[in-house]
């Protein structure tokens, strides 16, 4: 967990890599199943491994970005990662709190097909020709449930969004959600600490500690649960 000192919570991805673990377990459940698991004859199993393997591809999505989020440490940021979002059953892949202490960043990690860029259409965000735009207006209804919970004005917090595999035009889009007034930021990996780290005005240690403090008690560690 990050902690006044800002360094990273080691949890990333942890949640996902708990979910494929967990898919692939119920498959197996019982001697019988993993006999046939065993012996190629368990179709069940060959799908939880199928669905296991897209939670791990996430899982280590997650842990790439919590690397490149590692030398924001130095600038003043605290970064937590797999957070619960209270009254909801998702799971935020990653929480900032900037050096100026008055700003959350909510940035979500995905891993889009690598052959397919992702780009707007019509003032939507498809890979190739996916619409992706829900996972946009989650990202937005995350940041304005974080925004109530740590008792922080919409604007105070940054709903971002962080693409690997797809290359992302021109680097980043500005995506708009119906009911969120500002832009929700879709980054490619190389633009995220950049972005990042341009944006804070000022810095100030002891803000930036307390609500980072305050961030981690509202939004406990992530629990993986059935």
């Amino acid at each position: 967990m990050a902690g006044a000192d800002g360094r990273a919570d080691v949890s990333a991805g942890s949640s996902a890599s708990a979910r494929a673990a967990q898919l692939r377990a119920r498959a197996r459940r019982g001697v019988w199943r993993r006999v046939l698991a065993w012996l190629g004859w368990n179709p069940g199993a060959r799908r939880a491994d199928a669905v296991a393997a897209r939670w791990d591809l996430g899982a280590a999505a997650e842990a790439t970005t919590a690397g490149l989020l590692q030398v924001l440490h130095r600038q003043g940021w605290h970064v937590l990662h797999d957070r619960s979002l209270p009254g909801s059953r998702a799971n935020l892949d990653h929480v900032l709190v900037s050096p100026c202490g008055t700003a959350v960043v909510v940035l979500d990690t995905k891993r889009w097909h690598a052959r397919q860029p992702t780009h707007l259409v019509r003032g939507r965000v498809h890979c190739g020709t996916d619409d992706r735009h829900g996972q946009i207006e989650a990202v937005a209804r995350y940041a304005d449930r974080v925004a109530r919970v740590v008792g922080l004005p919409a604007g105070a917090v940054w709903p971002l969004l962080v693409v690997h595999g797809s290359p992302v035009a021109g680097g980043h889009l500005e995506a708009r959600v119906p009911g969120w007034e500002g832009p929700v930021w879709v980054l490619g990996p190389d633009l995220l600490v950049p972005t990042l780290a341009a944006s804070p005005n000022g810095r100030d240690a002891e803000r930036a500690a307390l609500l980072a403090a305050h961030v981690q008690r509202v939004l406990p560690p992530y629990a993986a649960g059935g």
